[in-house]
């Protein structure tokens, strides 16, 4: 999905996501904890076996992405274990570039706290819903991986008009993976909140 190989982007593409990534990367791990080792090593290990998990779609393969699970587990800490998943699964198992790692990071990481900011503003909100957890879970859930598909479109297509066959078609073969990232993570997001509302981000 965001796997993007190597000699597909140009390089000015790919050089901005490593200087992106590197940005968030100094931020975010400047404001992690030792406490939140353990917990990002959970995490991060979840996304990493979730997208082993292929679906040969025409052209293209589908998987989960839980970037918006990430998100609303470690909050800014989802930008560096989506960032250890993608380095694991290029060097492990080939999946996507080398070159690619940072814009690959920033397509499935930005996504990510984008969902952590809107699940933390979904709690503060009183609409009268007493799941609140799993609603705007949900909504954070399918907002990223639509995110996450809405970059790598833009920068299939910045990059030549012979992708936009194939761009239309990635877009189109992800749509149930959203509807499917949503209700896993508003689920999961429901029930940390009534077992281990510690693991949820706002949490903490």
């Amino acid at each position: 999905m965001v796997h993007i190989s190597d000699g597909i982007l140009a390089t000015w593409l790919w050089g901005s996501g490593w200087v992106i990534t590197a940005a968030i990367l100094a931020y975010t791990l400047k404001k992690m904890k030792i406490d939140d080792i353990p917990k990002l090593s959970v995490i991060t290990a979840a996304v990493f076996v979730a997208s082993l998990i292929h679906f040969q779609v025409g052209p293209t393969s589908v998987h989960m992405v839980l970037s918006g699970f990430a998100g609303v587990t470690l909050g800014i800490l989802a930008y560096p274990c989506i960032f250890i998943a993608l380095v694991m699964q290029t060097f492990l198992f080939q999946h996507g570039g080398v070159t690619t790692i940072g814009i690959n990071t920033v397509n499935m990481g930005v996504p990510a706290l984008i969902s952590f900011l809107i699940f933390k503003a979904g709690m503060k909100l009183n609409i009268g819903i007493s799941k609140n957890e799993m609603f705007f879970g949900a909504i954070a859930g399918g907002i990223a991986v639509a995110l996450a598909v809405l970059l790598l479109a833009v920068e299939l297509l910045i990059t030549g008009e012979e992708l936009t066959e194939v761009t239309t078609f990635v877009v189109f073969a992800h749509i149930p993976v959203i509807l499917v990232e949503a209700i896993f993570t508003g689920v999961i997001a429901g029930f940390l909140a009534i077992v281990k509302p510690e693991m949820l981000s706002i949490k903490k």
